[in-house]
């Protein structure tokens, strides 16, 4: 208090001396062709303009000496009054600001991707302050930036030491195992930051993550229900994802065959989201498989009326797996109404056909799609009905040869890095992506499909050996052709029971 109340006293006289001195100047007379005349003791004094400049900045030089020598005297006498850290503390004041200013080019170096410089810099501040929360941090960065991942690496644990650094620490170390690949020690790194700070989103998102590659099924969606919760995430998306989580444990406990706790989980996800097609079709074959048809035919309605998906149709024709062709047509037809115009109902119906051997109805089915948006499960379908209307064995050959070189057709794709896969999985096996797998087509590749052209039509059935169909289209002309086994089988085959 009596220091700042003496700065503040010595800044008044400063201001009031220069008012004096600029009043004497402008009352002055003696002012001629730019020199200065001043007596001073009845002696007189002519300065030039230069000289008039070196005198201020002497004068200035001499106030803030004066100053200096104040402050210093003002401590030298509360340490003699009794104030024994009244020095010491004069002389740290002069090390801190000699800190703050590291400290403070340390992190310019820093943001300007000097890491070598903000690494001096940060062991400068490191010196003069006793202050380990600020100095590490800054050398941490520094020595990630130029590349001294050791360094970096010791100093984090370091941080671990002081709770207001902890959370750092923490991240830096899961940052590193990250880039290293340890998903193991990230995923324990990642739980203890999210105990320290749960409303941190990045956190939140990587351990979200880390569970999901690691089949942590359950402590994910108890990190995303902490989203939802802080309102890191919207509603819809949380029931979507938790839809996800809940089937992926369902897929687990089926392997481990705790059917009860399985149906549970997949009657759960189906709840959550109707419309996610894997949720829809696990959980109507619960049902069927508790005897409960109603129940199944409602939930396969509801994914179908939001998307028409050949497991669906699959599932559908599970429910009465004994019936007849004709009594399975009767029974789809709930389906055609829900979406008669779609590519998949179409499609369904076409191979019910089959199945009755109303060839020409399967025809008028799939005509526009041949025409239109021709994939190699189209045309294949197109060489069952062919086949079936007595169509030459070089027409039938016609349409698979063109069924080889043609799109598979749908698949389960992921949108980030469009990789098709051969089933539906939570996470994309290529890019590791959550819950990014869409029923889309994808770009042309060689990925076998559950409804590619090494399948026969689906709710129709497969032949021992599906390949051979092919076999003419590759063979020399004049050697065996199809079948009539294999073209019995596309006449013929039943309906698949899964």
């Amino acid at each position: 208090m009596f220091i700042s109340l003496t700065k503040i006293l010595l800044f008044i006289l400063i201001i009031v001396l220069i008012a004096s001195g600029l009043a004497y100047l402008l009352d002055a007379k003696d002012i001629i062709l730019g020199d200065v005349q001043a007596t001073i003791a009845e002696t007189e004094y002519i300065l030039t303009p230069i000289q008039v400049t070196l005198l201020l900045v002497f004068l200035c030089v001499v106030i803030w000496l004066v100053l200096k020598v104040l402050s210093l005297l003002v401590s030298v006498m509360k340490f003699i009054n009794g104030d024994d850290t009244a020095i010491s503390r004069y002389f740290m004041r002069n090390r801190e600001r000699k800190g703050y200013q590291a400290l403070s080019d340390g992190m310019l170096a820093l943001a300007s991707g000097e890491g070598h410089v903000a690494m001096y810099k940060a062991n400068k501040a490191a010196r003069f302050l006793d202050n380990p929360s600020l100095t590490n941090v800054l050398a941490a960065q520094a020595a990630e930036l130029s590349g001294n991942r050791r360094k970096a690496e010791e100093i984090y644990k370091n941080l671990l030491q002081l709770p207001e650094t902890r959370f750092v620490g923490v991240r830096g170390l899961l940052k590193q195992k990250l880039e290293d690949g340890n998903v193991d020690v990230a995923l324990k790194l990642a739980e203890r930051a999210f105990v320290i700070k749960p409303k941190h989103t990045e956190i939140q998102d990587t351990l979200l993550q880390l569970q999901t590659k690691t089949e942590d099924w359950e402590g994910a969606r108890k990190t995303l229900r902490t989203k939802l919760k802080l309102g890191h995430m919207p509603r819809d998306l949380h029931k979507r994802r938790d839809a996800v989580l809940a089937l992926s444990q369902a897929r687990d406990v089926t392997k481990e065959e705790q059917s009860i706790e399985a149906r549970e989980h997949a009657i759960e996800a189906n709840r959550l989201s109707p419309d996610l097609v894997p949720a829809a079709t696990m959980a109507a074959r619960c049902y069927i498989d508790s005897g409960k048809p109603k129940y199944a035919e409602r939930v396969i309605q509801k994914a179908w009326q939001a998307q028409p998906h050949p497991d669906l149709a699959a599932a559908f024709s599970e429910i009465s797996a004994d019936e007849t062709p004709d009594q399975r047509l009767k029974r789809f037809t709930t389906l055609r109404k829900i979406a008669p115009e779609h590519r998949e109902t179409k499609l369904a119906m076409a191979e019910l056909y089959l199945a009755a051997e109303e060839f020409g109805k399967a025809r008028e089915e799939i005509e526009g799609l041949v025409e239109n948006e021709p994939d190699a499960r189209i045309l294949t379908i197109m060489a069952a009905v062919e086949r079936g209307q007595g169509g030459s064995d070089e027409l039938v050959r016609g349409w698979l040869a063109k069924a080889l070189g043609a799109q598979r057709g749908p698949q389960w794709t992921c949108e980030n890095c469009k990789t098709a896969h051969a089933q539906w999985t939570p996470v994309c096996e290529k890019c590791e992506g959550f819950d990014t797998l869409a029923w889309t087509s994808p770009p042309m590749t060689n990925m076998s499909s559950s409804t590619g052209l090494e399948m026969l039509p689906l709710l129709v059935g497969q032949t021992e050996n599906p390949d051979d169909m092919l076999a003419d289209v590759i063979e020399p002309e004049g050697q065996t052709s199809i079948k009539d086994a294999e073209v019995n089988e596309i006449k013929t085959g039943k309906m698949r029971a899964s």
